[in-house]
């Protein structure tokens, strides 16, 4: 029986294998053998042992591990007892000098780097559509907006490079931290590598190169985890750029902004009593659900603070937030992606907002050109202030107040007044930045 939303609602079928108990099974026995390979590299076990063990290790079940578990109650033993069963007399060499966390740090750490990958992919997959839809809007001017009022124009290319460009440092931050996150050890009880001999710091060496890991420096028995702490913290910060995506995209499909609009289907349905409803429901998810992902950093950060050597407080929370965090973060970039690569643009809307205020939201760049032929910046200022609070008092254009005024007139003309007021002659170097952005990111798209 499914009880937690992940196993029925969200999450993509690859990132949840990932996670799956399955490929947990699956990364322990790899990163057995891993070892078993190199102690026998090292003289450390019979190199036939190794062999042995590298050949049948695969065969060990899940569910034998399970049944001895059930008698013995530790986890990682029962695995080591199942992998033994098939292995022969190589069965003795199985898990020798190793703790628990030596095997199952090393397979988080193959399991780290599987996400990785399928997040790198999708945020690769995300940075594209943006570049797209940056692409296709680099002129198209629209209302821009601060603290919720209208501004100054800016245009629809500008806002998706800015998320391209967002998207393109978690790309960048990924790389940087893949190696500092997809990590192995074997360093023995307390770190000491007591239980190895002189050549554990080779034999830890040659089992990451197998498993294409970083090798830890110095651990004592389990990874430090300030390490995967900045994995979460990495999973939150592009959770957060994504509900910073969909926050807006709910903003701009307001009513009475309408000025985009989430794909909706020709039988979708928005609400069970409002038939006319066409809601915003899939960047409402990715905003609800990166909530839940910010919220795997707090207990990420305290699994660092463990007992001396180590004690046993992080793993049942670890059991919890790596799945759910990974899951729910793939699964947002995802749906994010997939709603931007069918947004709906209005123009039509666009251009209404932008004649809304009758001129008024252009209000600084009659302020910059009166200042340029000779006004001073602070006259021009408070004149255009004025104007603007009268014309919007009134629901007057603002280049009939202006042209009005005697002051402004003998500086700029009526005429002026009509130019210096059209949106479209007011975007400054924007196309210049976004195709500057497109340039620098496209080679980052999959």
């Amino acid at each position: 029986m499914a009880v937690h939303p992940i196993e029925y609602r969200y999450g993509t079928p690859e990132m949840r294998t990932v996670w799956s108990e399955k490929n947990r099974f699956s990364c322990v026995v790899t990163a057995e053998v891993a070892l078993a390979q190199a102690e026998a590299a090292h003289g450390l076990i019979p190199e036939a042992a190794a062999g042995e063990i590298a050949q049948n290790a695969q065969k060990a079940s899940l569910a034998r591990a399970k049944e001895i578990e059930a008698e013995i109650s530790h986890d990682m033993m029962a695995i080591v007892k199942a992998i033994s069963e098939v292995c022969g007399d190589s069965g003795r060499w199985v898990h020798y000098g190793a703790t628990s966390n030596d095997i199952l740090d090393t397979a988080t750490g193959l399991q780290l780097a599987q996400a990785m990958d399928l997040i790198d992919a999708k945020l690769r997959s995300l940075i594209g559509v943006l570049i797209h839809r940056a692409e296709e809007t680099t002129t198209l001017v629209a209302v821009g907006r601060t603290h919720g009022q209208q501004g100054v124009p800016t245009t629809y290319g500008l806002r998706f490079a800015i998320w391209a460009s967002e998207v393109g440092r978690h790309i960048e931050r990924l790389e940087q931290l893949r190696p500092r996150v997809a990590v192995g050890q074997m360093t023995g009880a307390v770190g000491t590598q007591a239980a190895i001999g002189p050549k554990g710091m080779d034999v830890q060496a040659t089992m990451m190169q197998n498993l294409h890991l970083t090798s830890v420096d110095v651990s004592n028995q389990v990874i430090s985890r300030d390490r995967y702490a900045e994995y979460f913290m990495f999973l939150a910060n592009v959770a957060t750029t994504l509900d910073k995506i969909g926050i807006e995209i709910r903003s701009l499909q307001r009513t009475e902004i309408g000025e985009v609009e989430e794909a909706f289907g020709a039988k979708q349905v928005g609400s069970s009593t409002m038939p006319h409803k066409r809601n915003p429901i899939k960047s409402e998810q990715v905003c609800g659900l990166a909530r839940i992902i910010r919220s795997s950093v707090e207990p990420a950060l305290l699994n660092n603070t463990l007992w001396d050597e180590r004690d046993l407080t992080n793993s049942s929370c670890e059991r919890v937030i790596f799945p759910e965090a990974s899951i729910l973060t793939d699964h947002c970039l995802r749906l994010m992606t997939t709603v931007l690569d069918n947004l709906v643009i209005n123009r039509a809307a666009i251009r209404r907002n932008l004649a809304f205020l009758h001129g008024i939201n252009m209000a600084e760049s009659v302020m910059i050109e009166l200042t340029r032929r000779g006004m001073s910046r602070q006259d021009a200022h408070e004149r255009v202030r004025m104007a603007s609070m009268q014309a919007l008092a009134e629901s007057r254009p603002l280049a009939d107040v202006l042209g009005a005024d005697p002051e402004v007139i003998r500086f700029c003309s009526r005429d002026d007044l009509v130019t210096l007021l059209a949106p479209d002659a007011y975007i400054g170097t924007s196309v210049a930045q976004v195709n500057r952005v497109i340039e620098k990111l496209r080679p980052l798209v999959l």
